[in-house]
C-alpha cells in the first residue's frame, strides 16, 4: 500500500506545527513535529551542561539519548529517555538550544531514519525546516510555510505572554531573526523552499484561512497523483 506524506517546511514561527496538527487532525493523518525532536536533544545537552556550541559534547551524548513519541487524544507527546518533556522543550533556551544541535550532522543523522521510519508505516504530515528537501524529498505534497519575521514575532509574543513568560516583542524579534539566519546558512540542510514546494504565507490571513489553504494545496496534490 503506498502511504501519502505531506512535508511543510518554513522558518521559525510561521505556525507550521499548529497549522500542520490542526490539518492532519483533519485528513486522519499522523502529525509528526520534528521540531520537538530536536528541541528534545535541546533539552538534553542543556540538562547536562553542555554548550550549544560544544560539537564535541553534543555528539558525545547522543548514545545515552532515546527518543518516542506517543499519541494520546490526538497530541503528539516527546519522550526523552522515557519522560515526558512536551512542556520542557517549549521555551525560548530550548529553542536555541534546538538551533544549535540542529546543525550538528551527527545529531541529524541520528534522526534521519527515524523520522523516514515514520513515513513507511501510514499517512503521515511532517513538519520542520529540511523535511521536503532531505528528509523526505521524494514525498507527493510539499508546502513551505512562512510569514514575515514581524508577524511571526507577534505570534510568538503573544503565545509566550500567555504562558506567562516575561517577554518584550523586540526580545522576540530578534531572536526569531538570529534563527532565520543560523537556520539559513548552517552548512548541513539549511532551510530553503523545494523546488517542487507550493508556497504558503501566512503573513496576512488568519490561523483557520492558513489550515484551509494548507487543506486546499493537500487535497490537490493528491488527486494530481492519483
Amino acid at each position: 500500500m503506498d502511504y501519502i506524506s505531506v512535508a511543510i517546511d518554513g522558518p521559525s514561527g510561521a505556525g507550521k506545527s499548529t497549522v500542520a496538527r490542526a490539518a492532519a487532525a483533519q485528513l486522519g493523518y499522523v502529525y509528526v513535529d520534528t521540531g520537538a525532536m530536536y528541541r528534545a536533544i535541546g533539552l538534553a545537552v542543556c540538562r547536562k551542561g553542555i554548550s550549544g556550541d560544544d560539537t564535541a559534547g553534543i555528539v558525545s551524548i547522543l548514545p545515552e539519548i532515546t527518543l518516542s513519541i506517543t499519541y494520546q487524544n490526538g497530541a503528539q507527546h516527546i519522550l526523552l529517555c522515557g519522560e515526558d518533556v512536551s512542556e520542557a522543550i517549549r521555551t525560548p533556551e530550548i529553542a536555541k538550544y534546538a538551533s544549535q544541535v540542529s546543525a550538528v550532522p551527527e545529531v541529524r543523522q541520528f534522526l534521519l531514519d527515524t523520522q523516514r521510519d515514520m513515513a513507511k508505516n501510514g499517512n503521515i504530515l511532517m513538519d520542520g525546516r529540511d523535511i521536503g528537501t532531505v528528509i523526505l524529498p521524494d514525498a507527493p505534497v510539499k508546502i513551505f510555510l512562512t510569514a514575515s519575521a514581524e508577524a511571526r514575532a507577534q505570534r510568538r509574543f503573544l503565545e509566550l505572554r500567555e504562558k506567562g513568560q516575561q517577554v518584550t516583542l523586540d526580545e522576540v524579534l530578534r531572536d526569531i531573526r538570529q534563527r532565520d539566519h543560523k537556520d539559513m546558512t548552517r552548512a548541513v540542510a539549511p532551510l530553503r523552499q523545494a523546488e517542487d514546494a507550493v508556497l504558503l504565507d501566512t503573513s496576512d490571513i488568519t490561523l483557520e484561512q492558513s489550515i484551509e489553504a494548507v487543506l486546499r494545496i493537500i487535497r490537490e496534490k493528491t488527486e494530481e497523483n492519483s
